[in-house]
């Protein structure tokens, strides 16, 4: 994991709720609550709900009392929950078709479940619909934490997360402003480290592939400014949608060709778009890198077997499941890490297609 000190933040997009939409209502009692009212600390809370053999009369009963008043011990989700015996983390991946999210989730899993932690998978498919229903969700699973292949843009969510008290990790970008702990990936520098790849090879006028919206407009800003500072020309961008496989990324490259003004590389920032790129490019006649150099960001299995292989710009996915997992068991042992905001490293994989 690379020093949060070096690596760009990422200027990640926060979108408020809309007019008239309440942030986040309904939410149990926190355990702080409780405590404050009571005049004690949370861990006194806690002892009463789970060992009340161990608190003294006086202190169990005015606790007693205000768990009632408030309600909190009426949820044995939230008992659960705040006694420390919840042993469901649930991760939502973007993609679930994306081996990038696949490899860390099932790290996540590897870490957690040796130590007694059941990992529940759920996907989001890029949708904002789907994730506000998801992290709705949450309030009847109850889980110990969660885990995001990605980061929360909007505030309702956000919030909702916070108000849950529990655990949240958040990967594959890197922003100033986590909800919580974050094993991030800095995108705007994977952009400008893309340009810099294409510029060292000698290309000028080159094109982008991507998501306008989310990681993708990241990779995009970072390599625009790069481009801009190399001398380098954008001559297309392309935007897609949502990303489900390799025909994406063979229809956005005939996007490209029906543009009509030739260019020299083509940066595309997922994996499955530069893969399907190259097969289509292949499929056309055009020879890479001699006609049209193709650049990817994430790599994957496919990448490494077509002719020629996809040079691209990776990072270890499955250290990001791994790290996340170690995270979560120190929080939630009550020993958490001085550090709880990483950033991942960059690699360039050289494969012959640049």
């Amino acid at each position: 994991m690379t020093d949060p000190a070096k690596p760009s933040y990422d200027d990640v997009v926060r979108i408020p709720a809309p007019p008239g939409r309440a942030s986040a209502s309904g939410r149990p009692p926190r355990i702080e609550e409780v405590a404050e009212r009571a005049g004690v600390a949370p861990i006194t809370v806690s002892r009463v709900l789970r060992h009340p053999e161990k608190v003294n009369r006086e202190t169990r009963e005015r606790i007693l009392a205000v768990i009632e008043a408030t309600g909190y011990a009426s949820n044995p989700h939230a008992r659960a929950l705040r006694s420390g015996r919840s042993n469901v983390v649930v991760a939502f991946v973007s993609n679930i078709l994306s081996q990038q999210f696949g490899l860390a989730v099932r790290s996540l899993a590897a870490t957690l479940e040796p130590e007694g932690f059941e990992v529940l998978v759920g996907q989001t498919s890029y949708s904002y619909a789907k994730e506000v229903a998801m992290i709705q969700s949450l309030r009847g699973i109850r889980p110990a934490a969660v885990m995001f292949t990605g980061v929360i843009e909007l505030e309702e969510n956000r919030a909702a997360l916070l108000e849950l008290g529990i655990p949240v990790i958040e990967t594959w970008a890197f922003p100033r402003d986590p909800i919580d702990m974050l094993v991030g990936l800095p995108n705007a520098d994977a952009g400008a480290m893309a340009a810099r790849r294409l510029a060292a090879a000698g290309h000028r006028r080159v094109a982008f592939v991507g998501r306008s919206s989310g990681r993708g407009a990241l990779r995009r800003d970072g390599f625009r400014a790069a481009a801009a500072e190399l001398g380098l020309e954008i001559v297309h961008e392309i935007s897609v949608g949502e990303i489900t496989g390799l025909a994406d990324g063979r229809a956005a490259f005939t996007t490209l060709l029906e543009r009509g003004a030739p260019v020299d590389a083509v940066f595309c920032a997922n994996d499955l778009l530069a893969t399907g790129a190259l097969i289509e490019a292949r499929a056309r006649g055009l020879s890479v890198p001699r006609d049209l150099a193709v650049l990817g960001f994430g790599d994957n299995d496919v990448a490494d077997q077509i002719t020629p292989g996809l040079t691209t710009i990776s990072f270890d996915a499955a250290a990001v499941g791994r790290v996340s997992g170690e995270l979560l068991l120190a929080r939630l042992s009550g020993t958490p890490r001085a550090e709880e905001r990483l950033a991942v490293d960059l690699f360039l994989v050289e494969r012959g297609s640049v």
